[in-house]
């Protein structure tokens, strides 16, 4: 279509079309009107379950259906339209206005439908979303107190999925180099009844998943240091496809978890720990004993530099192998090799500061939807595994 037939139709819709004020207020009221009510409404537990259980949970069911039609993520899509519009909205608006008097008056009025827009998202990703920060938790609605334990605790905890890594471990296919050699669409599609044994024991996690999908600018994900991403607004699980294979099970179903309406990271980590070591599926079983395992250790090297390690020697070749993989593979994300000194160290500042950024802003975000512990929240899933576990590792008297 070329630039002057669209100029004819806008020219038509403007002499044709005409939208009375009493509308146009409405619209953009409306979207200021529905943060407010969610933000009025935000510290009322009850008024917050309301909206998880009949506007959140049923909206993104409906979202996540829909987009299950497409293999690819709708919500990369949608991101790359909005940015190239915003871009040609905002140079268009100010070459139009910058020669007509009262510039500011009519720039002003170019710029008002992109805020009520951004308004009309951040509404519907507060109800979405948001309001499950402030509901009901899935640890408190099972009873987890999330008030960690003793170093004797952590210890116990530690050591057993350490036992569980080494001997599944041998399990996972592997290629001739002794990596991780599972065909991602066939571990995506295995991904579905990954929550049937957990969701028998925490009916909450039962429901419908959609298949998980690949981001296409996954470089970027790894740039910033994310494996993976649930969008409310269009009920996508995504996945980061660059880090090593070996991961990406455990990632996969945290996704999920999201999906089923675990909101908090934390509570998200330990339920895709779980769903994995109780899915009978060995690939599934080695992943969330893996990154069970990570954090565990993470813990307990602070806490007991014997006792960790005591179990870091514990563990086979393959799970150190994999371990390592995955480290060497985020260490490598944020530094640049070109092979020409300046420009890889212009590169590796731009991707560490990138990282940076978005890890500030996530932070606040989640510090605001009451995360205490921001994106350290990551890590209070020892807390909730050692609740978890001591009870059914230790021996009864």
């Amino acid at each position: 279509m070329s630039f002057v037939r669209v100029e004819k139709i806008k020219s038509w819709c403007k002499k044709h079309i005409r939208i009375p004020l009493g509308v146009k207020i409405a619209i953009c009221i409306l979207p200021a009107a529905v943060v407010a009510l969610f933000y009025a409404l935000r510290p009322m537990r009850s008024a917050m379950d309301f909206a998880v259980t009949y506007i959140s949970a049923p909206l993104r069911s409906v979202f996540a259906l829909l987009s299950s039609i497409y293999p690819f993520a709708i919500m990369e899509i949608i991101a790359i339209i909005l940015v190239i519009f915003f871009f040609y909205y905002v140079i268009k608006s100010i070459r139009d206005t910058s020669r007509r008097r009262g510039k500011w008056k009519h720039l002003g009025k170019r710029f008002l439908p992109i805020f009520v827009v951004a308004l009309y998202l951040w509404g519907a990703f507060s109800w979405l979303w948001s309001s499950g920060y402030h509901a009901t938790g899935f640890a408190e609605r099972y009873g987890f107190s999330g008030g960690g334990g003793t170093v004797e605790e952590l210890t116990i905890v530690a050591e057993h999925f350490a036992e569980r890594a080494n001997e599944l471990a041998e399990q996972v296919p592997r290629d001739a180099y002794g990596r991780y050699s599972v065909d991602r669409m066939q571990m995506f599609n295995e991904s579905l009844s990954v929550f049937d044994n957990i969701s028998q024991e925490f009916p909450s996690l039962s429901g419908r998943l959609y298949r998980p999908k690949a981001m296409l600018f996954s470089w970027l994900m790894s740039i910033t240091g994310y494996s993976g991403m649930y969008f409310a607004l269009t009920g996508e699980a995504m996945i980061n496809v660059e880090p090593p294979g070996i991961m990406m099970p455990a990632t996969v179903a945290h996704e999920h978890a999201h999906q089923l309406g675990v909101f908090s990271e934390d509570e998200a980590n330990f339920v895709a720990i779980l769903a994995c070591i109780t899915s009978e599926n060995a690939v599934f079983m080695y992943a969330g004993y893996l990154k069970g395992l990570n954090y565990l250790l993470n813990a307990l090297a602070g806490a007991d530099g014997e006792a960790w390690h005591r179990i870091s020697d514990s563990l086979t070749d393959e799970v150190r192998r994999d371990r390592l993989e995955v480290r060497t593979f985020w260490a490598e994300r944020t530094q640049a090799d070109t092979g020409i000194e300046f420009l890889d160290n212009i590169l590796t500042n731009i991707m560490e500061t990138t990282s940076d950024v978005v890890d500030r802003i996530y932070d606040a975000y989640l510090r605001g939807q009451g995360e205490e512990l921001g994106i350290l929240s990551y890590g209070a899933v020892v807390d909730i595994l050692i609740e978890y576990f001591v009870p059914r590792l230790q021996p009864t008297q």
